[in-house]
């Protein structure tokens, strides 16, 4: 279900602004529980508002991070979620923060996805905070139309995992968090920024097709309200 929608005139703003909301979130979370876990997406819309979050001031040895999703390459490929991560999160006040990678030293998808189920457990039942991302063509997550496992990925009565995933459009083969690991956090927010993601959304929300369209799954299916910040 869409929750709130924040519309900025600018990129800077909508980071400067996303990350005070989840810094809030964060900071609630750990004096509740004593702890906080939030998952992040890659690609270049989140990079400033990774700077931003790291620069606040929060208990981050007690701040979980890990990734929605990410390529199967090694942490230091350009291609890498996780070097992008390092490199503008776990930075500043954030660099105490437990980083918990989804790419793991293995041959294949496969077994990386089951190690890392296993190592994102204790953090996912729910997250505090997931940050998605999209795709012109309506992908979320690694959610790619046409995915080898985009049914399972999508379905909310399968257990919290972490699935690999390759599709035509996907380039690499990918790992991701299914939705019911995501759909149920906290705070779940879409940052989107650009016109043609704004379009994308609009489409997203008239229509049904939700293998076409994964994005769809997420407004329709989630637990969590979801809520959209985009500037232009």
């Amino acid at each position: 279900m869409i929750g709130q929608e924040h519309i900025f005139t600018n990129g800077q703003e909508l980071a400067e602004t996303l990350a005070k909301d989840v810094a809030k979130r964060l900071e609630d979370a750990i004096s509740e529980r004593g702890t906080a876990s939030i998952a992040v997406s890659g690609g270049s819309t989140p990079k400033r508002f990774f700077q931003e979050l790291s620069k606040h001031q929060l208990d981050w040895k007690n701040i979980s991070v890990t990734l929605v999703d990410e390529r199967f390459v090694p942490p230091e490929s350009d291609r890498s979620n996780h070097k992008l991560v390092a490199d503008n999160l776990l930075q500043n006040a954030a660099a105490h923060a437990y980083f918990v990678p989804l790419y793991q030293f293995f041959a294949t998808p496969e077994d990386a996805a089951t190690l890392a189920t296993v190592k994102t457990e204790a953090i996912c039942d729910p997250f505090d905070v997931v940050i998605l991302g999209m795709g012109t063509d309506g992908h979320t997550a690694s959610f790619f139309p046409g995915g080898d496992n985009l049914e399972e990925a999508l379905d909310l009565d399968e257990d919290r995992a972490v699935l690999p995933m390759a599709a035509e459009t996907a380039g690499e083969e990918r790992l991701t968090f299914n939705l019911s690991a995501l759909h149920d956090a906290r705070f779940l927010v879409l940052h989107i920024e650009g016109a043609a993601k704004k379009e994308t959304l609009d489409k997203a929300k008239s229509d049904l097709d939700e293998e076409e369209m994964p994005i769809r799954a997420v407004l329709n299916r989630a637990d969590s309200q979801v809520n959209i910040y985009w500037a232009p």
